[in-house]
């Protein structure tokens, strides 16, 4: 079985702090650059689970470069290049503490509400009679706060988010806009793929008063996919969608009684299960990109992720 790369301890030159989140460790250097390392780690639920995946990094980091450079021309982001496969070195900038998620489809978390009785998710009212993964009308905006380590995000509506001060109307109003472009964008993308993106995240943040795009976008992790072909047909029976996404890590958990809440344990992860997860990623990555993944098997990846970012930040710095 492949390493999985679940934490680094790196010392760069310059190095303000690090921070640890889900997935990504993020070096701060001199306050002007990030080193955003995507590791083999995986969540759901809010909750770290207990073993990596080989090749998540590395599928995470290189789909994401891939959309900022396709999205570029849209809305500013964070990238500045990606010296290794399992990372992206970028500006620096102050993150607005929403992220604006856009959804096309009533699927996953939103149709479990809806289920549950919700007609109104983040302000947007939603009619009655709507089906599991039914199209809306147009793409939707159900912002959330961005929670501290180890919480959950809240569902939040735009007057809210103003109100408390979380973000200007001004910038607010920016942020929509960016975003539904971004997903218009991805929507094509996707489409030549024979993919429909369902729906996704996307995280902003400010320097010097303009606005960026920044972590990641249209990864596995952050977005789902269905595949085009036999939507209508599954959706027109009331069966499940064939998609591309984590969704099946969180299906294969509340399986076995795993929702994150309180007093419930992971289930095991056996190596046949982890391999299955890594196969699916891979999977994701090759139907998403149109491009055979390339898996990068160094002896050592640490070394190499070491190397190549102080190679990156000597020419920075």
């Amino acid at each position: 079985m492949a390493k999985a790369i679940t934490e680094t301890h790196f010392h760069f030159d310059g190095q303000q702090s690090l921070y640890v989140g889900k997935v990504r460790d993020v070096y701060n250097i001199q306050d002007n650059y990030l080193v955003m390392v995507v590791t083999d780690r995986i969540s759901a639920f809010d909750v770290v689970l207990p073993r990596g995946i080989p090749y998540k990094g590395q599928v995470l980091n290189q789909i994401a470069s891939k959309f900022l450079d396709a999205t570029a021309d849209i809305c500013p982001n964070w990238k500045i290049a990606s010296p290794d496969p399992m990372v992206t070195v970028g500006v620096r900038c102050e993150s607005f503490p929403v992220e604006m998620i856009v959804r096309a489809y009533l699927t996953g978390s939103s149709w479990r509400d809806y289920k549950a009785g919700a007609r109104e998710i983040c302000g947007v009212p939603l009619p009655e009679g709507m089906k599991e993964h039914q199209r809306f009308p147009k793409p939707i905006l159900t912002p959330t706060t961005k929670a501290e380590q180890g919480a959950h995000d809240e569902n939040i509506s735009k007057e809210e988010i103003i109100a408390r001060g979380l973000v200007s109307r001004e910038d607010y109003e920016q942020l929509e806009r960016y975003s539904l472009a971004l997903f218009q964008r991805g929507t094509e993308m996707a489409a030549r793929q024979g993919l429909i993106l369902v729906d996704t995240k996307y995280e902003f943040g400010k320097k010097e008063g303009e606005i960026y795009l920044i972590d990641e976008i249209h990864t596995p992790d952050s977005s789902r996919y269905f595949y085009a072909e036999g939507y209508e047909e599954r959706f027109a029976r009331g069966e499940q969608q064939r998609q591309l996404s984590k969704e099946f890590v969180r299906e294969w958990l509340m399986e076995h009684g795993f929702q994150g809440k309180a007093g419930q344990v992971v289930p095991e992860m056996t190596d046949e299960f982890v391999d299955s997860v890594s196969e699916r990623y891979i999977e994701l990555y090759e139907q998403i990109t149109g491009e055979a993944f390339v898996k990068d098997e160094s002896p050592d990846i640490l070394s190499r992720i070491e190397n190549n970012v102080k190679n990156m930040l000597a020419r920075l710095v």
